[in-house]
């Protein structure tokens, strides 16, 4: 078996499941946020492409950097907070999840999308969203084996 490296927290899928509740209030407030950073940003680039550099930052220009810094602050904070639950953000506008787990002795992501009721996929490290696969009653008793080991 594997050992996973000491900085990650390991998730069973019953543990991704009761974090489930905490994870989606921190993925809704990202969601939510996202698109107005984004928003922000693309004013900004408006205001600044119409600006001549000899001008300096234009009091609009500011207002706007400021609420871009504010924003980002904002979603880093909840990364920051997802980060500490132990799972990882893979997507902000889609609201991706990945949660580390252990299957056939390797360390793999078990994977959850906002909107998703549960945490019902799973795939490796290196296979991202399109290679995620439906965790299945086998996954789940292979897993409470390698627990017991």
């Amino acid at each position: 078996m594997t050992d996973a490296p000491s900085d990650i927290k390991l998730f069973s899928v019953e543990m991704a499941n009761r974090a489930l509740p905490l994870v989606r209030r921190i993925v809704d407030d990202i969601v939510a946020e996202h698109p107005r950073w984004k928003d922000l940003v693309a004013r900004f680039e408006l205001v600044a492409a119409g600006s001549r550099p000899e001008w300096g930052e234009t009091p609009e220009m500011a207002k706007l950097r400021h609420g871009i810094d504010a924003a980002a602050e904002r979603i880093n904070g909840y990364v920051k907070e997802l980060e500490s639950v132990g799972c990882r953000l893979k997507g902000f506008e889609q609201g991706l999840v990945d949660f580390y787990g252990m299957h056939e002795g390797r360390l793999v992501f078990l994977c959850w999308q906002r909107g998703e009721a549960a945490v019902t996929y799973w795939h490796e490290l290196d296979a991202g969203f399109t290679g995620r696969r439906e965790i299945t009653s086998e996954f789940v008793a292979a897993e409470a084996g390698e627990v017991a080991r």
